[in-house]
């Protein structure tokens, strides 16, 4: 063969071999185009179908029209085995996704709740105190943050989280009308209830501070030893006559007072020993600080003693320096107890703390002032209220006569009460013994029916 004859050959061969490559992408795109075409007309015809859709789902019970349709489009793409190669659900369309416009849309993460920052605000008398908490409800510490203040003539005054606790106490504030909102958080997510408004009090009015429970510390925040320092004025004035054990009086009931310093006890073995009443310290107010500090058996001994079946009531240790103080240790045993059933009162236990305590030092019309609020605010919210103190404490330390509305619970341990004023409960000793109880414990009578 002659080199031009194997060159027309050669030719020849490789337009062949085109050709044919040619022929099987050109089919290959054709089948491609029948199959989106079906499809794409297919989609195109479900806004169409609802009608024929419930006809198809009367006649066999399962497929939907969309599904009908879809799959007329999959036949005619020849994916006619599209439910049964995927092992998919016939009743269901697998193209739904094409009608939710925000399918393709990205996904917002959702905000930690750690990092998400409100403002509990809330005023009781010319002042504001505000707490920082996260979207978990604790309180936000460690952090510097900035509180501004902005009245209603838009003067602005920022204050510091100055200890990083995440409370700022702001007074004197002017009364009036504030926006309070939240600088210096740049890596947390404010949320609307960090900017908050708020009016500020002219006048106590003797109501629970809402947010009291971020203000409540247990023991093992605090110092203890210099927090917890109450010293028993009826000790120091017992003229050694009373009697340690049960008195016999067939018209009072007889009962006990009990605290942390009582430690662990056996309520049904106090009952049994005919202890009819408790009265149960819920906390105190540190004599150092001044932190509200929850008694680390409160929760044991109440409920204890109210599955025994006997009656309870509530007392709290003041070092209120003022009324505003009072209206939140009251606000203090309030939230503390609110779940409890009480049949005695709840009474504030005024006496001195050592001689350094922060409250030691008031005049009798300061303590005065303090006692009323702290009943007043019991009172308002649907509770009794009471004062407890030593004989000399009533006589010397009070004007009794401005809390006249208020139960007395009298300390005074002798053979027989001497206080000329009124009272309904009688604490006759610090050195009882009751079944159930290994150490001292305080007995008392009530001369009430509760």
């Amino acid at each position: 063969m002659d080199s031009k004859l194997k060159g027309k050959v050669v030719a020849v061969a490789i337009v062949m071999v085109l050709l044919v490559v040619a022929t099987v992408f050109g089919a290959d795109y054709y089948k491609k185009q029948q199959s989106r075409t079906a499809r794409e007309q297919a989609v195109a015809e479900l806004t169409d179908s609802t009608n024929a859709g419930a006809a198809d789902v009367a006649a066999n019970g399962t497929a939907t029209a969309e599904t009908s349709a879809i799959t007329a489009a999959d036949n005619a793409a020849g994916g006619n085995d599209l439910y049964s190669r995927y092992k998919l659900d016939p009743t269901k369309d697998p193209y739904a996704y094409l009608k939710d416009d925000d399918f393709f849309d990205p996904v917002n993460e959702e905000n930690d709740p750690a990092t998400e920052l409100t403002l509990l605000v809330s005023s009781v008398e010319k002042d504001l105190r505000v707490n920082v908490i996260d979207g978990l409800g604790r309180l936000v510490s460690g952090q510097d943050f900035s509180i501004s203040v902005k009245d209603s003539n838009g003067r602005t005054h920022n204050y510091k989280d100055g200890d990083k606790d995440g409370s700022v106490y702001i007074a004197p504030v002017e009364p009036g009308d504030y926006q309070v909102s939240l600088k210096g958080a740049d890596q947390y997510v404010l949320t609307d209830a960090s900017d908050v408004a708020i009016s500020v009090k002219e006048q106590l009015d003797y109501t629970v501070i809402d947010d009291i429970s971020f203000m409540i510390k247990s023991e093992s925040q605090v110092d203890a030893s210099k927090e917890d320092t109450a010293i028993n004025e009826a000790e120091l004035d017992s003229d050694g006559t009373e009697s340690n054990e049960r008195l016999d009086d067939e018209d009072a009931l007889f009962g006990i007072d009990v605290s942390k310093w009582n430690k662990e006890i056996d309520w049904e073995k106090v009952a049994a020993s005919g202890v009819e009443f408790a009265v149960i310290r819920c906390g105190y107010r540190g004599a150092s600080t001044g932190a509200l500090v929850e008694d680390p058996y409160f929760k044991k001994n109440i409920e204890g003693a109210q599955a025994a079946g006997i009656k309870v009531g509530i007392y709290f240790f003041t070092q209120a320096v003022n009324p505003v103080e009072a209206v939140e240790e009251a606000s203090m045993v309030l939230a503390l107890s609110g779940e409890y059933k009480l049949a005695l009162p709840i009474f504030i236990d005024t006496e001195g703390a050592g001689g350094n305590g922060r409250a030691d030092g008031l005049d009798v019309e300061t303590r005065t002032a303090v006692c009323e609020a702290f009943c007043r605010t019991i009172d308002n919210a649907g509770f009794n209220s009471g004062i407890y103190a030593s004989k000399n404490w009533l006589e010397h330390n009070l004007s009794m006569s401005s809390l006249s509305d208020y139960t007395v619970w009298l300390a005074q341990y002798s053979k027989s009460a001497t206080y000329k004023g009124d009272y309904a409960l009688w604490q006759y000793t610090s050195a009882g013994t009751v079944d159930g109880i290994g150490t001292r414990v305080d007995l008392n009578m009530c001369y009430m029916d509760y």
